[in-house]
């Protein structure tokens, strides 16, 4: 399966995997890349020493293209890419922050620049500005969202950006999403929550059971009116968080509110008290299964849905 994103990553599957804090690490990463996708480091919230050390154990694992996910708001995002630089990963990917003033650096040190992007504006930017390729996220994503869907990021950018790759990301779980995503137009996706549920993922094991036993109607985006949108599973501590966003809290309070609770809930499994991120698409998330198992059902999934279509009589 080759498309614009294969053939500028070197990579077999047009896939690439989440940077998502606190659980994509070398072991997910460097797995991801050996079943065929490319995966990413997660940088956010994490020590240069960290990051660089992930790097390097995930080279010990694969020689297979990665990548790592820079959050430009950090506060240690110069150390962290003059390490990068250094390191010379194959590719970032950037969010959280303007990506335009350091595509010159990355490229300078051969690393290929992915900005994840919002929306049209912010798209045609990157483009001009040189990304070799960009990630289009929609609200249906666990995490930090934005403020379109999915389709409409689609239906509003695909056609304005030819130049670059352009992936799909939020709410995409399966095989199925991935062939509508090609279908739209797009060279690839990126999937999060969908290798969460991986034997070589470190999230807590009450998260990962929280995330199969879920259902469509589980999840909730936290902080959406404040712009501080942050979507992950239902709980006590989300019902205690959207009362105070609705009585009117400071966001300053709300922020303070939120820290931490990361990792509390998908790396120490407390499901309750802390939060676990994970996209919109529940339904399909209800088995873990080692990296190289997910990546074959999707191909496969994708490929029988294309099947589907090429025999659609018009």
């Amino acid at each position: 399966m080759q498309t614009r994103l294969t053939q500028l990553l070197g990579i077999k599957y047009p896939v690439i995997q989440g940077g998502m804090a606190w659980t994509s690490d070398a072991v997910l990463a460097a797995a991801v890349s050996n079943a065929g996708g490319a995966g990413i480091i997660g940088s956010g919230g994490r020590t240069v020493e960290w990051t660089r050390e992930e790097v390097r154990k995930a080279k010990e694992l694969t020689d297979k293209p990665f990548g790592v996910n820079v959050m430009l708001m950090a506060p240690n995002i110069g150390e962290i890419i003059d390490m990068l630089c250094e390191e010379k990963v194959a590719f970032v990917t950037l969010g959280a922050g303007n990506p335009v003033p350091h595509i010159e650096k990355f490229h300078a040190a051969g690393i290929k620049v992915i900005p994840v992007v919002p929306n049209v504006k912010l798209a045609k930017r990157i483009e001009a500005a040189g990304a070799d390729a960009m990630v289009v996220e929609g609200m249906e994503a666990g995490g930090h969202i934005g403020k379109q869907t999915t389709m409409a990021l689609m239906e509003n950018v695909l056609p304005n950006v030819k130049k670059i790759p352009v992936l799909v990301a939020g709410g995409i779980s399966d095989g199925r999403a991935l062939a509508a995503a090609l279908l739209m137009g797009a060279d690839g996706v990126q999937m999060g929550s969908r290798f969460l549920l991986t034997t070589e993922c470190p999230a807590h094991p009450a998260a990962k059971e929280a995330i199969i036993m879920a259902t469509d109607t589980d999840s909730v985006a936290t902080g959406y009116s404040r712009n501080l949108g942050v979507r992950c599973l239902a709980n006590s501590f989300t019902d205690a968080y959207t009362a105070k966003e609705i009585a009117g809290a400071p966001n300053e309070e709300l922020m303070a509110m939120g820290t931490g609770t990361n990792r509390r809930g998908i790396l120490e499994g407390d499901t309750e008290k802390g939060t676990v991120m994970v996209g919109q698409s529940l339904n399909v998330l209800n088995d873990i299964l080692p990296c190289k198992d997910v990546m074959e059902r999707i191909i496969a999934e994708a490929k029988e849905a294309i099947e589907r279509v090429k025999n659609i009589e018009f």
